[in-house]
């Protein structure tokens, strides 16, 4: 599965759309580090979870340990089917859109994705180095081994960048809400707290970042997790028509 924010969440402002679409095929390209519950034994899985550490995993290989390059840490559950749909007819048809002058909007992405069943999307949590993003990836990372969610992965430290890293917690498809809020419900179930926001991959792999020159929004919902309400839960904004999903 491709990915964009790659850990790159507050420099914002210099880079394009195009810069980031770079780092994450970079990213892509590079070797990962994944757990697969379908074929590792689960005994495993707290060795290799305390070997692969975000905070102490680099993503040049200049670490303690003196390894590689990694492109991403990432789990997959008893349950994890990689389905990408017809990425290279999305790609080919995007483009004929280009040429064509339509306008470009989520409903026509939308439109393309349903067509090639490029349906998969992801929610994204940007946390600091160190104990955050540690804990954060633990909590996901043990959810994911345990079945309630299929998979996700986790940007390493970037020494050359700043110091934060991406979560991204997938599911099979954005189009259906009540599966995408229930995956919210799943993350916020495992202890996650901090804000989310949901991305399609139809956009990673159309190259659709922030500051791309459409004015899109990257990402279509945003979770917020109220700690004062009883029960607690998340408020998720729907962020194509700016109103509160119930």
């Amino acid at each position: 599965m491709a990915e964009g924010e790659a850990g790159q969440a507050d420099r914002t402002e210099h880079l394009s759309a195009e810069d980031y679409a770079a780092e994450s095929m970079a990213a892509d390209m590079e070797p990962w580090i994944i757990f697969d519950a379908r074929k590792t034994p689960r005994a495993e899985f707290s060795g290799w979870l305390e070997s692969n550490r975000p905070s102490r995993v680099s993503r040049f290989g200049d670490g303690e340990e003196g390894q590689g390059p990694v492109g991403w840490i990432a789990v997959r559950g008893p349950l994890y089917c990689e389905e990408a749909g017809d990425v290279d007819g999305l790609q080919d048809s995007w483009e004929t859109l280009l040429e064509s002058g339509r306008p470009v909007s989520f409903h026509t992405i939308r439109e393309l994705a349903l067509n090639h069943r490029v349906l998969d999307g992801k929610w994204l949590m940007h946390l600091d180095t160190g104990f955050k993003v540690d804990h954060a990836w633990e909590s996901i990372a043990r959810a994911a081994l345990d079945g309630q969610i299929a998979s996700a992965k986790v940007s390493p430290r970037n020494p050359r960048s700043d110091s934060r890293h991406v979560i991204c917690v997938y599911n099979q498809d954005f189009t259906n809400q009540e599966q995408v809020m229930r995956l919210d419900s799943a993350i916020r179930a495992a202890g996650v707290k901090c804000p989310l926001y949901y991305k399609p991959d139809v956009y990673t792999y159309l190259g659709i970042y922030r500051n791309n020159r459409w004015k899109i929004c990257p990402t279509i919902y945003e979770s917020k997790f109220d700690l004062e309400s009883v029960p607690r839960r998340s408020h998720v904004l729907d962020r194509v028509s700016s109103l509160e999903v119930t």
